[in-house]
């Protein structure tokens, strides 16, 4: 490898690891829970070391380092970490660090550093922090497994983006192919909200019987665990062994934790529900309700852009203000998808207006066939 193929190396493992300390520091100036805001500082100290050995390295090449300041990536995510507490982003950071525990496994100076199984620590921590809380577990042993979160139940800020997304490209669509067939501008306008009104409801439906339905299988799921707890106590403390013994708690400590949670039936309950099948008995999987609305409103608010304009205006000036405020909001949702995929903001815009107004030109054309031959 050439030197200045280090160079380039050694600059984006530095990019990283400055964007990496960054985000931990913002988790640990938002989170509320002492061992959890602990655990993030120390994982922010780590990438701060980590980014000096980079800028050593490039040092000694004689290459500019430069005054390196986090992505706006990572000062997004940052942002909302602290502006709705750290779960909103932890899915995001979890997927973060599993795709890059193999990024040092190939790189000498970082192996010779032990950077791979720094890296690798960091995503079982994370692992760790993203699942569901144990409230049966006492807090000695929470700083022991360096703390762990409620889940959100997937990711809420990727789910709120592509409802959006859907509610703005099925109704440009339809937007564009009544369009075409040429009628009415009240008809384009009445058939615009139609299609926001159905859209949004259609998807409130369907996420209500979804969580419903999810809120039904977990708690089947926590009887059938009652029965087997009330049934073999003894094979379910094993499996609370097992479970601590895996998360790195030494066999002594992981059978007194077992033995002490055992004794409470309901304490006990509780633990084997959050730590064997993953589920919060308090929330499953949150309320029906509270999602149905939610796809409704989020569905509604991307639905609206393409119709506002048949509002003030008519003809081609409407759908042309139509389909250019489409493209604006199409555009800045390809480009907040990055906090997800981590791809180029303009390639990710690019892309996502493409497909949009490719979905809207194939409506309007066909829109205007069936519209010729109606008309005759």
């Amino acid at each position: 490898m050439t030197e200045r193929q280090d160079i380039h190396r050694y600059r984006g493992n530095l990019q990283s690891e400055v964007d990496s300390a960054a985000l931990y520091r913002a988790l640990s100036e938002a989170e509320t829970n002492p061992p959890l805001k602990q655990v993030y500082a120390r994982l922010a100290a780590v990438e701060e070391a980590h980014a000096q050995f980079w800028r050593n390295r490039l040092e000694r090449l004689g290459a500019p380092v430069g005054g390196r300041g986090a992505g706006w990536r990572t000062r997004g995510l940052a942002w909302l970490a602290r502006r709705f507490g750290p779960q909103i982003v932890l899915p995001i950071v979890q997927n973060l660090e599993r795709e890059g525990t193999s990024d040092y496994d190939t790189q000498p100076e970082a192996v010779d550093a032990g950077m791979p199984a720094v890296e690798h620590s960091h995503a079982r921590i994370i692992g760790a922090v993203a699942r569901p809380v144990s409230q049966g577990v006492p807090g000695g042993t929470l700083a022991t497994l360096e703390g762990r979160h409620r889940s959100l139940g997937g990711n809420a800020l990727r789910a709120a983006v592509l409802g959006a997304n859907d509610g703005l490209v099925s109704n440009l669509s339809l937007v564009m192919g009544v369009a075409g067939a040429d009628l009415q501008p009240r008809a384009i306008l009445v058939t615009g909200l139609a299609g926001l009104l159905a859209g949004a409801c259609s998807m409130a439906m369907g996420e209500w019987l979804s969580v419903n339905s999810a809120r039904e299988l977990a708690q089947r799921q926590i009887d059938v665990e009652a029965d087997e707890l009330r049934e073999s106590p003894e094979e379910e403390k094993q499996e609370l062994i097992l479970i601590y013994q895996a998360k790195g708690i030494a066999e002594p400590q992981a059978k007194l934790l077992a033995e002490r949670i055992i004794a409470n039936k309901d304490t006990a309950l509780d633990t084997l529900t959050r730590e064997e099948l993953g589920i919060d008995p308090g929330d499953l999987g949150g309320s029906a309700w509270v999602a149905g609305s939610t796809s409704f409103l989020l569905f509604a608010l991307g639905a609206v852009f393409p119709v506002l304009p048949f509002f003030f205006a008519a003809g081609g000036v409407a759908v042309a203000a139509s389909l250019g405020l489409s493209a604006v909001v199409l555009f800045a949702i390809g480009a907040g998808t990055t906090l997800f995929t981590g791809r180029g903001a303009l390639f990710s815009g690019i892309r996502q207006l493409g497909i949009g107004l490719a979905a809207a030109g194939i409506t309007f054309g066909l829109g205007r066939l069936i519209g010729t031959a109606i008309g005759g």
